[in-house]
């Protein structure tokens, strides 16, 4: 039996709509999973320069622009494909990556 079908999904595909972001507690940790061009990234919702969690509102993480992700306390901005801090007091500084597979259209953590 594969791993995803014995632990439940973190989300359908369906719940990340194209060129937006989604807050997803799973436990003791939080995610934010984002969709840009079909590709679904995710990563630890928190920040590397002071550890709190990176959106301004529920499931806002992008900026004015929707190209990069963006801290709400003090503003770094990370790419989206990479997680790299391209601006802001953590440049430099990478969001923590999470890996997950796709099944049956549903985001499993691996």
């Amino acid at each position: 039996m594969s791993r995803a079908s014995t632990e439940s999904p973190l989300c359908h595909l369906d719940d990340i709509q194209e060129g937006t972001s989604l807050g997803i507690e799973r436990g003791q940790q939080a995610y934010v999973a984002i969709k840009k061009r079909g590709q679904v990234y995710l990563y630890r919702n928190r920040c590397p320069h002071i550890g709190i969690r990176l959106e301004w509102q529920q499931h806002q993480f992008l900026d004015a622009d929707k190209m990069l992700i963006q801290c709400a306390n003090h503003g770094a901005l990370f790419r989206i494909d990479n997680g790299l801090c391209v601006a802001g007091p953590c440049t430099g500084e990478r969001l923590d990556l999470v890996e997950f597979n796709i099944s049956e259209k549903s985001i499993f953590l691996v």
